[in-house]
């Protein structure tokens, strides 16, 4: 079955409260389709940015991971001395540095100011802009923007021609529409995303929650066993494929996975998670 299992990041959504688990011990489908956003910068780690960045950025997004503070000012002189779309750069850097200070809805609006900046052709970078504003958007939970700024990185991706990066966008927009209760949408993109970014355990993942929560089971079974095997060590996954093998009726292959996630780390909250299951089914 599925043995050790760990978890990701990029942009997640928070806990959906459904049935709670019945005297048999079941455990309750409480597992989000989408998890919440932790709460760190919605800019691309300056190792992952495109070939051609300046310098100059390169240098703000750094400062902004360590002292958002002082990026916020370079920002905002860098901006000041800018014209046109040379602003795009500055922009960029100061939605990174407010993100990392908490302050997501300005830095949405930065990462949006970024790609107006820029001319439309550069459909590419502007499609990677709008991406990080509706992850900012997502992390502040408000859904609706965040689909707003993702359906915009998706056109853009798609002028582009760039599967992959239209792959990721749709990950994210199936987060927001499982937020909105927009279930048979969020199938459809994350269809695509499979297509697209079939090496995304993300998107494994998130189907086989989807599949799960519309009593898919053999659907869910296969989605979830993908995701574990490009990710083995996720706890995400772990806790899910418990959660798919009890309502599947196999209880032994449950456990196994829910006792992995505890093994992996046990003092996080899908361990707690992961523990308070395992404790039903001891429960006579």
């Amino acid at each position: 079955m599925i043995a050790s299992l760990l978890l990701p990041l990029f942009v997640h959504a928070s806990p959906v409260a459904l049935t709670p688990p019945d005297v048999s011990g079941l455990p309750p489908s409480d597992r989000p389709v989408a998890r919440q956003p932790k709460k760190q910068p919605a800019e691309t780690p300056p190792a992952a940015m495109p070939p051609g960045t300046p310098d100059e950025l390169q240098t703000c997004l750094h400062l902004a991971q360590t002292k958002p503070a002082e990026a916020i000012k370079q920002a905002g002189d860098w901006l000041s001395a800018s014209k046109g779309a040379a602003k795009a750069f500055p922009y960029q850097c100061l939605g990174a540095a407010l993100g990392q200070s908490g302050s997501w809805d300005e830095a949405e609006y930065a990462f949006l100011q970024a790609r107006e900046a820029l001319a439309p052709g550069e459909t590419l970078q502007r499609a990677r802009l709008a991406a990080m504003a509706g992850n900012a958007a997502m992390v502040d939970e408000r859904y609706d923007a965040a689909l707003t700024a993702l359906d915009l990185a998706r056109a853009d991706a798609a002028s582009a021609g760039d599967a992959t990066l239209t792959g990721g966008i749709e990950v994210d927009r199936a987060r927001a529409l499982a937020n909105l209760g927009r279930l048979p949408e969020t199938g459809e993109a994350l269809a695509i995303a499979r297509k697209n970014v079939p090496n995304n355990a993300e998107a494994w993942l998130l189907s086989a929650t989807l599949a799960r929560r519309e009593n898919r089971l053999p659907a869910a079974q296969g989605y979830i066993e993908k995701a574990a095997e490009l990710r083995p060590v996720d706890l995400e996954i772990g806790l899910e494929a418990g959660v798919i093998a009890m309502l599947s009726g196999n209880e032994q292959a449950a456990r196994k996975s829910w006792k992995s996630v505890i093994d992996a780390d046990p003092s996080s909250p899908e361990a707690q998670t992961a523990q308070s299951y395992i404790a039903q089914l001891d429960t006579p």
